[in-house]
């Protein structure tokens, strides 16, 4: 895609121009970075890790039992999630159970 001819910036108004010269020239350390009006959060309790991680998702053929196909269906719309819902716990309880070993053996070493 070809883009346009470029055009000149707007002229801005020099005592804007001469802020934004003299915020660009400060080092980084002197660069105020708290926003007045963002709340402050001291309470981490309620937080969710990983909320709003979205993997990849890839298109496959799979082969299922009748039966496990027909619980999952029998529950309502949504089974293919509740699947791979339930296909990642299983998975995280594997990593999990083969990380705990590898530190015992690492400990026992």
């Amino acid at each position: 895609m070809k883009k346009g001819p470029s055009r000149a910036p707007a002229e801005l108004p020099s005592e804007l121009l001469a802020e934004l010269q003299a915020a660009a020239e400060l080092p980084d350390a002197q660069i105020n970075t708290e926003d007045p009006d963002a709340p402050e959060v001291t309470d981490w309790a309620g937080a969710l890790r990983g909320r709003f991680y979205k993997p990849r998702k890839v298109q496959k053929t799979l082969r299922i039992d009748v039966d496990v196909l027909a619980f999952y269906e029998a529950q309502g719309p949504g089974y293919l999630t509740r699947m791979n819902r339930d296909l990642r716990a299983a998975m995280l309880r594997n990593l999990r159970r083969k990380q705990r070993t590898s530190q015992k053996a690492g400990q026992a070493g």
